[in-house]
């Protein structure tokens, strides 16, 4: 494992705990010579995260759309900046340089980012770790969300159980480089007439 693409917030929220998380899930990628693939931008817990790795001497690739340059400033100081066209093309090119993915804190575009890979993993499109970071319970409603969604029979046990999730860097970043990626059958289940 060398890359761990993490998907995280333009902003920092205001809770200071997910700054310390992202700043702490740093330190554990530079202990463990891992690079970071992000989206580019040089605000909120991006900016933390990608500066924290930075600051200790740490590979930074950013990718971001020509149309986000402005919005989301643009890391001025990362190891290498990808410009891309789109938002898809965004997805797909952290997808290809990343090992892994860990989602923190953020808005609709960490969560669009989360479930569309974790929809490529159940797919069998990649067979990488897919992972949220916990920090501060942020995640208990998604969480949630996702075990009744198994519960009500609309995702399957061996579904549900890609997405691994942990409330501590350094354990996270132990199952990341543990994975064992494993064959999910078809998800349908068609009656014979």
């Amino acid at each position: 494992m060398k890359n761990i693409c993490v998907f995280c917030g333009s902003s920092k929220g205001n809770n200071l705990a997910h700054i310390r998380m992202t700043e702490k899930l740093g330190e554990t990628m530079i202990e463990q010579e891992l690079d970071l693939v992000f989206g580019g931008g040089s605000i909120g817990l991006m900016g933390v995260l990608a500066n924290k790795i930075l600051e200790n001497g740490g590979n930074v690739i950013g990718v971001i759309p020509h149309f986000l340059v402005e919005k989301e400033v643009d890391h001025k100081g990362v190891t290498e900046m990808i410009k891309v066209e789109s938002m898809h093309e965004r997805k797909q090119t952290m997808a290809d340089l990343a090992d892994g993915f860990i989602a923190l804190p953020g808005g609709f575009g960490t969560l669009e980012e989360l479930l569309e890979t974790l929809t490529w993993s159940q797919l069998g499109l990649i067979q990488k770790p897919i992972s949220i970071l916990n920090s501060a319970g942020f995640f208990k409603p998604l969480i949630s969300m996702l075990d009744t969604m198994r519960d009500e029979g609309f995702l399957k046990k061996e579904n549900r159980e890609l997405l691994i999730v942990e409330q501590d860097p350094v354990q996270l970043i132990k199952k990341l480089i543990n994975f064992s990626p494993r064959h999910v059958e078809k998800w349908l289940d068609r009656e014979q007439t």
